[in-house]
């Protein structure tokens, strides 16, 4: 057995504002806090762990830090949307009025959109295989 093909995955991330990262991923986003330390909070996501940590003075990067992959993107675009979720469309990306991107071979799909800090997050829809 691989030890961590069996262990939970932990993906991390760094915002400035604790509370109002806490507000975004637990109550915008609907995800269960697991725990807390003085240093941060492990957030429920899917079988995995967020593990949010503050720094006061982040900046974020313009690439994406962590994503969800679903089953039917569009549908998950207009809920998150419908739930004051804005997706953002990057000019000349190709992005259809949603903002969602389809690669050219058509196998995947992919939308954009932030956290307050401006931590680019994802959903993608990506064919099995």
């Amino acid at each position: 057995m691989n030890l961590l093909q069996s262990s939970t995955p932990v993906a991390y991330l760094t915002v400035s504002d604790r509370g109002r990262a806490l507000g975004f991923y637990r109550d915008t986003l609907g995800f269960v806090l697991h725990s807390s330390d003085d240093f941060g909070d492990f957030i429920e996501v899917g079988g995995g762990l967020l593990r949010m940590t503050v720094m006061a003075d982040h900046k974020a990067h313009g690439h994406p830090v962590f994503g969800w992959n679903v089953d039917d993107i569009r549908a998950a675009v207009e809920v998150l949307r419908d739930g004051g979720i804005a997706f953002t469309i990057y000019e000349g990306m190709g992005q259809d009025p949603l903002g969602i991107w389809t690669s050219p071979d058509g196998k995947t799909k992919v939308a954009f959109f932030a956290d307050q800090d401006g931590n680019v997050l994802s959903l993608s829809q990506a064919a099995p295989g």
